[in-house]
């Protein structure tokens, strides 16, 4: 390996914004945000927005989109379109 081109790979802590669950691990990602692990060392702190912990996949939470009423929503936002002019 080339010496000098590779980014610095060390330990740091993930936290999930939305459950508060924080594990430790490496990465090149950096913050100024510190925090202390289990084991006295302090860490640098990465907050992300979605983890296994909170992912509606890993969870078994899914969200139900409204699919049925769309074009009917639409269509009483917007008027009913016509579709003259539109012969092929």
């Amino acid at each position: 390996m080339k010496a000098g081109i590779h980014p610095d790979y060390h330990p740091v802590v993930f936290e999930d914004s939305s459950t508060g669950k924080r594990f430790l691990t490496r990465s090149t990602s950096t913050s100024d945000r510190g925090v202390e692990w289990a084991d006295g060392k302090t860490y640098p702190l990465l907050m992300v927005d979605v983890t296994s912990d909170s992912h509606p996949f890993w969870t078994g939470t899914h969200r139900n989109l409204d699919t049925q009423g769309r074009v009917e929503k639409f269509e009483r936002k917007y008027g009913k379109r016509s579709r003259a002019g539109k012969e092929g």
